[in-house]
């Protein structure tokens, strides 16, 4: 891929704990010089003011999931009500990994139906799960009306995005949603890996570094 076709499927990811509101509005001028779809920031900092192009994606109920279903609505609602395009929220991988899907599709449908005017992103924290688990959370994401599946927040300890997860993923999902891969690419080469392998948008901390074929650490 060419670097301008790259930065466009990027949401440009902040999400430390230490990030100050500085580092926010550096992040929102990086994403914007590099021409990235969209910042992707935590619910505490907004309300933010973006450029003119630049889209804003929220994360919800993160990095663990580990939230009422209540509590995961009523933050993607606020995000939306604060100028969230899109809300990436982190499924209960626990539930998932003792087979309570039907409970996996609950929260997300109850995300769903508190923000229904934004793309809604669902972290399923692919390393965490058996391939059958993946599929299974995949096809509840889409039966509750999500329009994404993204594999990490890039903050378990299993590890983030992999060529395989991204894969099945997308078979699964059979082009009807898109795919996000996030958690661990570093290199030009990841990403260009990751969108091969069927994933539709990247979530990369390091955009710049990724973009001109260096390499970095982190998200």
């Amino acid at each position: 891929m060419t670097r301008d076709p790259l930065a466009a499927i990027i949401d440009h990811t902040l999400l430390k704990p230490e990030a100050t509101r500085a580092d926010i509005e550096a992040t929102i001028a990086e994403g914007a010089a590099l021409e990235t779809y969209s910042v992707c920031l935590s619910p505490s900092v907004l309300p933010v003011t973006l450029p003119e192009g630049l889209k804003l994606a929220v994360v919800v109920g993160f990095p663990s999931g580990k939230h009422h279903s209540e509590i995961k609505a009523a933050e993607a609602a606020l995000a939306a009500a604060q100028g969230a395009d899109e809300v990436d929220m982190v499924i209960d991988v626990g539930a998932a990994i003792e087979g309570d899907i039907d409970g996996v599709r609950a929260d997300i449908a109850a995300v769903r139906a508190a923000a229904p005017g934004v793309v809604l992103k669902v972290i399923i924290e692919s390393a965490a799960l058996s391939d059958d688990t993946i599929v299974a959370v995949c096809r509840a994401a889409e039966e509750a009306g999500a329009d994404f599946v993204k594999t990490s927040t890039g903050f378990h300890p299993a590890g983030g995005a992999s060529v395989h997860a991204v894969r099945l993923m997308a078979d699964t999902v059979g082009g009807r949603l898109g795919v996000k891969a996030s958690g661990g690419i570093r290199t030009r080469e990841d990403a260009e890996a990751m969108v091969a392998a069927g994933a539709t948008r990247l979530g990369v901390s390091s955009t710049r570094a990724v973009l001109s074929g260096g390499e970095a650490t982190g998200y």
